[in-house]
């Protein structure tokens, strides 16, 4: 009986996800718990397992198609079944021009060294870097005669500028020799090794020899071009794009800073880190964050403009940076976790990220976040608000300072946090009470006098 393999749902937020490799292949044999695919959801790649045996019969969504979970990706079965008809409705994968290079691709789903691009009519010619606008003719469809298309690739140019004076604005040979005179062809310079790597690269030479002011066009001048190319983002950086645009466009943002001195910490953290603890700044400041919260639940809370949801619980996100861009793993009921617990659950949750396992649920649910800049020397930063959130924390980096102390002026080691608050659902005294709190509770000695010991 022939088996169909379905997109899995990784997280309740997950509605599409996208295969970035198959590692079996048409014909294969399968067996139970092997894994057939990795999958690239919003934040993280995934391995798909097989739940049952047999041989893989057919694809039907190939690498680099985005589709809804539930959607059927491939069939198993016995070598001598037929495909269900209904498989010809899975939408084709789109088609890859590749550099030629190998494409290798990370646990984080980027792929490396590849470029995509759409697929042109029949009659079109191959995918430029510099693409013009439709010409003042106003057609609707590209049209060029063969003659016209083999003078447009022998002289590396990009057709799609040329005003046809054919039927239909079809675009044919008198034409394109007619824009080579009207663009200076005859005077371009260009090395024989640089033509030949521009038409491979489907590069169009009348624009490169604009940007190069009419000098000479050399190998390097090519390999610059290809470098700059528009190459699509990648599914984690789409999805920080969308979500931080809604965030900025649906809640109005405003700032609170504060300037908190941080010796007491330091102290604290030196001290317990010196009996064997590994300690950070950043369990310090979760800590201090998860006390405020408790203080402030409106600022734990999340607003649709019409309704607000109060939170009893603590779910606090901290943004780790990685090469691919940033993720946001959720430390569950924070408030329930002595500072050690906070330490230990934040470390190893980073090193996940880090190393690409972290799985949707671990990414999803949070009612708060810290965004922590202090190991890049920043001396102030402000952060957008996560959507689902009332408010981010900025922290910036620990300087030492001359500060006054009474009468006196003494160095200390100083970092400023920054509030960024949902002003429908927190208002500027609220924002400034708890940005305070958390400044009071990390300047206060006693209290990781206690939470050390």
């Amino acid at each position: 009986m022939v088996t169909p393999i379905t997109m899995p749902k990784f997280g309740q937020m997950t509605e599409e996800s996208a295969i970035v490799e198959w590692l079996k292949k048409e014909g294969d044999t399968v067996a139970k718990g092997d894994v057939l695919f990795l999958v690239e959801t919003d934040k993280s790649v995934m391995e798909v397992e097989s739940f049952e045996e047999g041989t893989l019969l057919k694809i039907a969504v190939g690498v680099g198609t985005s589709v809804p979970v539930q959607s059927v990706v491939a069939y198993l079965g016995k070598p001598s079944e037929a495909i269900p008809v209904s498989s010809a409705q899975i939408p084709p994968a789109p088609m890859v021009a590749s550099t030629g290079k190998t494409v290798k691709t990370s646990r984080t789903g980027v792929a490396q060294g590849a470029v995509v691009t759409a697929p042109e009519a029949a009659t079109a010619p191959p995918q430029f870097a510099s693409v013009a606008s439709p010409s003042a003719s106003g057609r609707s469809r590209f049209r060029i005669s063969p003659r016209a298309a083999a003078l447009a690739r022998r002289s590396v140019i990009d057709p799609r500028a040329i005003a046809g004076s054919g039927p239909e604005g079809r675009i044919v040979e008198k034409d394109v020799t007619a824009f080579l005179a009207a663009k200076g062809y005859g005077g371009l310079r260009i090395s024989p090794a640089a033509k030949t790597l521009a038409a491979k690269e489907g590069l169009d030479l009348i624009a490169l020899n604009a940007d190069n002011a009419g000098r000479r066009i050399e190998i390097a001048d090519i390999e610059r071009a290809v470098a700059e190319k528009p190459r699509p983002l990648s599914k984690m950086r789409q999805v920080i794009a969308q979500r931080l645009t809604q965030s900025v466009v649906t809640a109005p943002h405003f700032y609170v800073t504060v300037e908190v001195d941080m010796g007491n910490v330091l102290a604290a953290r030196s001290e317990s880190n010196a009996a064997g603890a590994r300690l950070t700044v950043t369990d310090f400041i979760a800590k201090a964050v998860t006390l405020a919260l408790k203080e402030f639940p409106v600022v734990n809370s999340a607003t649709d403009g019409k309704t607000v949801r109060r939170r009893s619980r603590i779910h606090l996100g901290i943004a780790v940076t990685l090469d691919e861009g940033l993720v946001v793993p959720v430390i569950r009921d924070a408030d329930d976790l002595t500072l050690f617990e906070l330490s230990d659950r934040a470390r190893a949750l980073i090193e996940k990220a880090r190393s690409g396992a972290l799985t949707p649920d671990e990414m999803s649910g949070s009612t708060f976040s810290i965004s922590n800049m202090g190991m890049l020397d920043v001396e102030n930063f402000t952060a957008i608000i996560n959507p689902g959130e009332a408010a981010i924390l900025a922290v910036s980096s620990t300087i030492r300072k001359p500060v006054v102390r009474g009468e006196a002026i003494v160095v200390r080691p100083m970092m400023k946090l920054t509030l960024s608050s949902d002003h429908r659902l927190i208002d500027g005294a609220v924002a400034a009470r708890f940005a305070n709190s958390i400044r009071t509770k990390l300047e206060d000695e006693a209290i990781w006098s206690v939470l050390t010991s």
